[in-house]
């Protein structure tokens, strides 16, 4: 028993000596490359096997011939496994430079393609991981030329809009300057209304911006669907009167919700215009409200007769106003860009769907776990 104990701990001393001695190496030579690295982990391995084993060969005082055969023995062993390990390193080596050949195309704008053939399965899961990046980074891409055509979409027709109306107060202002105004009192009503309207459009590119900049601070309170219904359609009739449109809000549940009352508000009052203005005369919006397994459901129907399938993806876009047919007369198609960003802030979504005749806008919230309305 004491002499396996003593061979034991010769082998441990020389092998470790051996480790002690590659550790050092390995930090030395830290900066250098991945084959680097591996040689010298496998030159440690089989220096410690060759370290140990002498070691104990020399303790047990073996005969010149004996020691001559283990040493020779050992030695070529060591040989030929520091070989085979360097062989196998150069196909790891080489596998790790695909990879990092693979990694370079989607770092320079596109997409990442793993390499063919078997790997280790370190290899495979960060190829695995390259490929995930690489899809977001993909989607993140065609978000950022989404958003920057919208942009300039948006600035195109927020100077087409504002062009317009500054033109006619110019014309106005100076018509009543010089005193050559028939009817100065229509001159001054129309001054007021485009000025409104102006107004209008400052408020929603300002909201806009709150919402872009996530600086939407919303005050929370307890507030039933029907409530926030009857007054949004109370808002909307007068409007709804001037274009002949019907208002229909028979089909309203009163589903408790933790909502900004305010913002809300906006949010159905745009949806409501939205729809009344895109509705022929004698038509019908209808506005309902329901409890479902995803929330409170709030559905605003028009008549328009549909939106194109090509569109339905943009309707929320910022500045997105569609076809001629659809554009209304006021607004730079800011207002189901402010819906979805309040919805969204809500932790709510807003979905549209085409329904026969016109349209249907969704807009679901979370639903208040309190008991009672």
């Amino acid at each position: 028993m004491r002499d396996t104990l003593l061979i034991a701990l010769f082998a441990a001393v020389g092998a470790g000596a051996a480790g002690l001695l590659g550790a050092v190496a390995l930090w030395l030579l830290r900066r250098r490359s991945f084959t680097t690295s591996l040689t010298v982990v496998a030159a440690v391995a089989v220096t410690a096997m060759l370290t140990g084993t002498l070691a104990v060969a020399w303790a047990m005082f073996l005969s010149p011939h004996d020691l001559s055969v283990v040493t020779t023995v050992v030695a070529m062993a060591a040989v030929v496994s520091l070989a085979t390990a360097l062989l196998l390193g150069r196909w790891v080596v080489a596998r790790s430079l695909a990879l990092q050949l693979a990694a370079r195309s989607f770092g320079d704008g596109g997409d990442f393609a793993a390499p063919v053939g078997p790997a280790t399965a370190e290899l495979s899961a960060l190829s695995r991981e390259l490929a995930a990046t690489s899809a977001k980074l993909a989607a993140s891409r065609e978000r950022e030329r989404a958003l920057e055509s919208s942009r300039r979409e948006l600035v195109a027709w927020i100077s087409h809009d504002l062009r317009t109306p500054l033109a006619g107060l110019r014309a106005m202002a100076e018509a009543l300057e010089d005193g050559v105004a028939a009817d100065p009192d229509r001159y001054l009503r129309q001054i007021r209304t485009e000025v409104e309207r102006l107004n209008g459009m400052v408020g929603d590119l300002f909201e806009l911006s709150r919402i872009h900049a996530g600086a939407l601070a919303l005050t929370r309170s307890r507030i039933s669907l029907y409530d926030l219904i009857g007054d949004a359609l109370a808002g909307a009739d007068p409007l709804a009167r001037e274009h002949g449109v019907r208002l229909v809000g028979d089909r309203i549940e009163p589903v408790p919700v933790e909502v900004d009352g305010k913002e809300m508000s906006r949010v159905l009052g745009n949806l409501l215009v939205n729809a009344i203005r895109r509705t022929p005369a004698d038509g019908t919006v209808a506005i309902a409200a329901r409890r479902s397994p995803e929330g409170a459901v709030v559905s605003v129907t028009d008549g328009c007769g549909g939106i194109p399938a090509e569109d339905l993806p943009r309707v929320f876009d910022t500045g997105w106003r569609g076809t001629h047919a659809r554009t209304p007369p006021a607004g730079a198609g800011l207002g189901l860009a402010i819906v979805r960003g309040i919805v969204e802030a809500h932790q709510g979504c807003a979905t549209v769907r085409n329904i026969p005749g016109g349209c249907s806008f969704e807009v679901t919230l979370p639903v208040s776990g309190r008991t009672g309305v």
